[in-house]
Order: structure tokens, then C-alpha cells, then sequence
């Protein structure tokens, strides 16, 4: 990516995550195999990466801990380009989509923001912010929705995102990173540490 196209990027964060082995190995090899393949997507620039955590499989007891990481991208890529670019690194890594929701898995890579975007409208992403608990694992959108309708539920995502990009802020919420970590219930925030501390 030059610099003219750095000039009027977007701002991207991911969150990235496994808890089984996939093609590249364990979950950590997992992760960095992953980021090395999202420097090479074209008009995309890493700018920032978490360390590695260690966060329960949920619910308990269903499946080894993950490994998470968040990253900061600059981008002149759409949003929809970009989760397409992630499809396929999940794909060449050994990951099938099928199956339930939140069932484990070699590696996930999540689109959480895109600047300060509302897609695909401020309706749409109140509707998914509200959706009740139980039908959370049960439904799926259809479209891209950002940001991520569950990011603030999640400490394995917001842990690491608060050491790259503490001061984003939630277009919807109006609160930014930090303080969503600040106010993340005790429940969402146990077991989940660095995972070389």
C-alpha cells in the first residue's frame, strides 16, 4: 500500500481467534500464519497487533481454550472485500463454515470495525446490538453488520483490541474501547490473560 493510498484509508480492526490445530498447527501458529497471509491482501497496511490470549471455550467445558488477537489495518478496500479476503485465508488454512454457530474451530478472523461506519444502517445494527442472548447463537445476519453487533459482550475480543486501538469509538455506543473494557461484567472478563505474561 503507498503512501497516497494510506492518506485516505480506512481504519480497520480485527479480531482473530482458534482453539484446534488447523493446517499451519497449533493456535498460535495458526494466528500468525493468518496475519502474515492478511499482510499480503492488496491496499491493506497492518499497522498495530495484540499479543496472544488465552480465553475459555464457551460454554465451559465445550472445547480447548482459544488463542485470540486483535489487529489495526489501514485499508482502501471495501468492508465486504475485505471479510472475502478473510474467508479465504480461513479457507486455505483448513477452516470449513459449517455447523453450528460458536462451535470450535482451526481459526476465526472477524471484521469488528471499519472507521466509523454504521452498516448496513443505524436500524439494522440496533436491531443486532438488542438481540437477546438466547437467539444469539441461534441466528446469523445476512448482510455485513458493523461494527461487530457483539463486540462490546466480549472480552476476548476487547481485551486485545484495548493494547492497539484503546481510544476507537463505538459509532453507536459512543464509548470507546477502553471504556467498554472498563464496564465488561466480572462473568465476560474470567479466565481470559496474556498468553505469555
Amino acid at each position: 500500500m503507498n503512501q497516497n493510498s494510506l492518506l485516505s484509508s480506512k481504519l480497520a480492526l480485527i479480531a482473530l481467534g482458534g482453539n484446534l490445530h488447523s493446517l499451519a498447527g497449533t493456535p498460535e501458529d495458526t494466528l500468525r500464519a493468518a496475519l502474515r497471509q492478511i499482510v499480503g491482501i492488496p491496499s491493506v497496511a497492518l499497522t498495530g497487533v495484540s499479543r496472544f490470549w488465552r480465553t475459555p471455550a464457551f460454554p465451559e467445558g465445550s472445547g480447548p481454550d482459544y488463542v485470540n488477537a486483535a489487529a489495526c489495518l489501514q485499508t482502501d478496500s471495501a468492508p465486504e472485500a475485505l471479510l472475502e479476503a478473510f474467508h479465504r485465508i480461513e479457507a486455505d488454512l483448513g477452516r470449513v463454515r459449517q455447523g453450528p454457530r460458536w462451535q470450535s474451530r482451526g481459526i476465526d478472523i472477524d471484521l469488528i470495525a471499519y472507521g466509523g461506519a454504521v452498516l448496513p444502517d443505524a436500524e439494522t445494527q440496533l436491531r443486532w446490538l438488542g438481540l437477546p442472548p438466547e437467539q444469539q447463537a441461534l441466528s446469523a445476519p445476512e448482510t455485513l453488520i458493523l461494527p461487530h453487533p457483539r463486540m462490546q459482550d466480549r472480552g476476548f475480543v476487547l481485551f486485545p483490541l484495548a493494547e492497539i486501538a484503546p481510544n476507537w469509538v463505538h459509532p453507536q455506543l459512543k464509548r470507546c474501547v477502553s471504556e467498554l473494557l472498563s464496564i465488561l461484567p466480572a462473568e465476560a472478563r474470567e479466565g481470559i490473560a496474556p498468553l505469555n505474561a
